[in-house]
């Protein structure tokens, strides 16, 4: 699946180093009228302005305020839908991609958060609109694999021989064992630093999967899973760079999730070559664009096909 939503434009970027826009005060006083309910959710003009400011900092062009309010619908019509099928965006992932955002624009958070503030977007705003990206991608990008439309592993081995001068592709294959340290919503605040301490201290003992259910069984809710056979196409994102950069036998770094604390364990790594590595690595390259843009489109005509918007 190769659909990559860039939650982040140039022309963004550029807008928002060039300075803020300012929206006009008769916008920001009227924002608590409601300009459309969908599906019995409101969306208030204080959104949609904000939204239009976003546009400006795109620079977009043409009637901003009704491509605000398009957006503004939509991304509510994929938001319950991302509930329905159980997709979420953790607020640790939102919050390094706002990090990141502003390290590669040479910008402390300090003034990014400003700039955001003054141009009337709001770093929550901008946040939201990153959190709705990331998630919608993965929305999509399940309902894709899901298809017949689908490029067939046959297909894509020879799409990707021809390419490559007549050899198959490889990939890496990982054998995985993810450990979870669980974090209860209700005590994160309070115990989540021990929590961390006692998965580095597991980390640091571990050197291979054998012994890691043994190791689990003298501590309080750790969770050990088998997470089988994974080609480093298919590795998670907010994962990947860990795990192709540490050895097998070793762990990755211990992260922070909506769970709790967790580390992946490298059971295996070896190189293989099959019709799966080249279907996964054709996507990756760009074959399988086209299908999953359009299968987004759909998605949302769908959406609105069933939804109940009134506009005010």
């Amino acid at each position: 699946m190769t659909l990559r939503h860039r939650f982040l434009s140039a022309a963004l970027a550029a807008g928002l180093l060039a300075g803020p826009v300012y929206l006009p005060a008769a916008a920001l006083a009227a924002g608590s009228d409601i300009k459309v309910v969908v599906n019995k959710v409101p969306i208030t003009a204080l959104d949609v302005s904000k939204r239009i400011a976003f546009l400006k900092l795109q620079r977009k062009k043409g009637n901003l305020a009704s491509l605000a309010l398009d957006e503004m619908i939509d991304e509510q019509l994929k938001r319950v839908e991302m509930r329905r099928v159980g997709i979420s965006v953790p607020d640790k992932q939102v919050n390094d991609a706002y990090v990141r955002f502003a390290a590669g624009n040479k910008m402390k958070l300090a003034q990014l958060d400003q700039i955001l503030n003054q141009s009337g977007v709001t770093p929550k705003h901008f946040k939201d609109y990153i959190r709705m990206q990331m998630g919608w991608s993965q929305t999509v990008g399940s309902r894709y694999r899901a298809t017949s439309g689908q490029v067939s592993e046959r297909e894509a081995v020879r799409k990707m021989m021809e390419k490559g001068g007549g050899a198959k592709p490889t990939a890496t294959e990982y054998l995985l064992q993810q450990v979870i340290f669980v974090v209860p919503a209700a005590k994160r605040g309070a115990i989540l630093g021990a929590r961390k301490r006692e998965a580095e201290a597991m980390r640091g003992r571990f050197s291979g999967c054998e012994t890691t259910i043994s190791f689990a069984k003298g501590l309080k809710d750790v969770t050990v899973r088998d997470l089988g056979r994974v080609l480093a196409p298919e590795l998670p994102p907010e994962w990947a760079e860990s795990i192709k950069k540490t050895q097998q036998g070793g762990a990755t770094a211990v992260r922070e999730t909506d769970r709790g604390v967790e580390f992946i364990g490298i059971c295996r790594a070896k190189q293989v070559s099959d019709d799966k590595v080249a279907q996964l690595l054709f996507q990756q390259d760009g074959g399988g664009d086209k299908a999953a843009e359009a299968l987004d489109k759909k998605y949302v005509e769908e959406l609105r096909a069933k939804a109940q918007i009134i506009k005010r």
